[in-house]
């Protein structure tokens, strides 16, 4: 992950997610990968980094112009359109995103056609045929050994119908860095993650690499090639290239160029080879430096049901917001399934995380502990007068838990750093009941406020922690605890808040839902 610029430089962290194709409307996929990197660019912010979080559209290729001519629209309009709903989710979901790019700007063209240039001057491009099978649904071509047969008909491994094509086209010489990608990924061995996505990167690689075809003519919706404009380019080269325009490329003076290279292309698994081959590949072969990571995730199914447009089962994240609560759905859908692997959504899990996690976990740990603070130390902050050794019990692990965060999210375990949080909130909500500040107010008073006070400094750093997960909840959870805005990052929880400060009324943080009717 990032280091420390030096010279007192504040440590730089560069984060995308995969620019998503215009088209169709945003789903449950878009969605996660967005929130997993917003999480991840939160975290770091919080961290003291300085951050630069991407994303955007993909908004080029053979399967816009189809859709837009299906829809009786200029592509342009089209993707203006489609583009704009991308904008709508990122704003919604309460995304950080410091640049939303689209390959449609004159920036990214022009950055396209100079890393086109870059590429030929150096001979890592040529003109040629080309003939083989095409799938438009995915933009990708495949060999002969990959293809599926059905029905008498030909498919792509993901299920894409293929076709023959032959065409005038150019090259990029990719089957010149199979040993040298092979020496890459030795050499950076966290480059692609998980573990068993870089498996099968190697495996592929090490079967042998073709040369790539990186332009096209049979239609016109691209960037066009330079000197050459027959030929438009290859929609994964033309995609690929944003997260260097967006940090000023080709000016490597440029003031966001000193984020490059990205610390972590987060992406959809179905999309690793383009990243993790094709783009460190074309990168090393412009004289660029590769990413740092790339890490694919899986995908999600609905009720044990594969997501499909014709099932009618596409998940709308908006939806899913608007029924239980921003936070609430940003919350489960990185506590549910380990980032990485394959996961189901239920609403019977969404509505069990809500209710059980949210609401009778932590919201009724800062419900009573507040309510406690309100009733019993005059609705100021009590101080600590009569420290106990048992009061490390609690504190102990909750002063680790930045540290334990900040290892699980380095390696992207989103659902494994919330938990290593909720292990802190249900021992709050043992601590409290072993404690029985209610039952100490008569018996020992100083102990009592010594009992809230410890549970107000571990609610803090709660709340701090999952600030990334949950904002807007957590925003409110840290007035409750009368914790400054000023004093909500990491390293201001080493800073003792001011004992009898007043704090605010105490109001539930989450709403429970009563049963699935309820819900829908």
């Amino acid at each position: 992950m990032p280091e420390s610029q030096g010279g007192g430089a504040r440590p730089r962290t560069y984060l995308t997610t995969p620019i998503y194709y215009v088209n169709d409307r945003p789903h449950i996929g878009h969605a996660y990968t967005s929130l997993a990197t917003d999480v991840l660019a939160r975290w770091r912010r919080l961290d003291g980094h300085e951050v630069f979080f991407l994303t955007g559209t993909d908004e080029h290729g053979q399967k816009v112009e189809k859709a837009a001519a299906d829809a009786g629209m200029d592509p342009q309009a089209f993707t203006d359109r489609v583009s704009q709903h991308f904008r709508d989710l990122a704003a919604r979901m309460n995304y950080s995103n410091d640049d939303f790019i689209r390959t449609t700007e004159p920036r990214h063209k022009a950055a396209c056609a100079a890393l086109w240039e870059r590429l030929r001057e150096r001979g890592e491009i040529y003109l040629g045929d080309y003939e083989g099978w095409y799938a438009v649904r995915d933009e990708a071509f495949y060999g002969p050994d990959e293809l599926v047969e059905r029905d008498g008909q030909r498919f792509a491994p993901t299920g894409a119908p293929v076709e023959w094509v032959r065409e005038p086209s150019y090259f990029f010489r990719l089957s010149a860095w199979g040993e040298r990608l092979l020496a890459f990924y030795e050499a950076n061995p966290d480059f692609i993650a998980p573990a068993t996505r870089r498996n099968e990167v190697l495996s592929f690689v090490r079967s042998g690499l073709q040369d790539l075809s990186v332009s096209r003519t049979s239609f016109r919706w691209g960037v066009p090639v330079p000197g050459d404009p027959d030929h438009v380019m290859y929609v994964w080269l033309d995609a690929l290239t944003n997260y260097i325009t967006a940090v000023g490329y080709p000016d490597e003076n440029a003031e966001k160029w000193k984020f490059w290279p990205a610390d972590v292309h987060f992406v959809g698994k179905d999309i690793l080879r383009f990243h993790a081959i094709y783009w460190p590949a074309f990168l090393m072969a412009a004289g660029l430096e590769p990413p740092r990571r790339v890490f694919a995730h899986g995908w999600w199914t609905n009720e044990g049901q594969k997501i499909s447009k014709s099932l009618g089962n596409v998940i709308d994240p908006l939806a899913l917001v608007d029924q239980f609560g921003l936070d609430p759905v940003r919350f489960f859908l990185l506590r549910e399934v380990p980032f990485g692997n394959d996961g189901d959504f239920s609403r019977r899990a969404l509505i069990s995380r809500l209710n059980n996690e949210l609401a009778n976990d932590l919201g009724n740990l800062a419900q009573r502990t507040l309510s406690l603070v309100a009733r019993n130390c005059g609705g100021g902050r009590p101080s600590n007068p009569k420290p106990d050794p048992a009061d490390e019990e609690l504190l102990g692990p909750a002063r680790a838990l930045p540290a334990v965060v900040d290892e699980a999210l380095n390696r992207q375990a989103f659902h494994e750093a919330l938990e290593r949080v909720w292990v802190v909130v249900r021992l709050g909500n043992a601590w409290i009941d072993a404690q029985k500040p209610w039952s100490l107010r008569k018996t020992d008073p100083e102990r009592m406020t010594s009992v809230l006070r410890a549970l107000l400094d571990a609610l803090r750093i709660v709340a701090t922690v999952l600030q990334p997960f949950m904002p807007d909840t957590m925003y409110r959870m840290l007035d409750q605890l009368g914790v400054p805005p000023d004093s909500r990052s990491l390293a201001a929880l080493g800073t003792v808040l001011e004992d009898g400060a007043a704090l605010p009324s105490p109001a539930p943080l989450f709403t429970k839902i009563q049963d699935d009717t309820a819900a829908g």
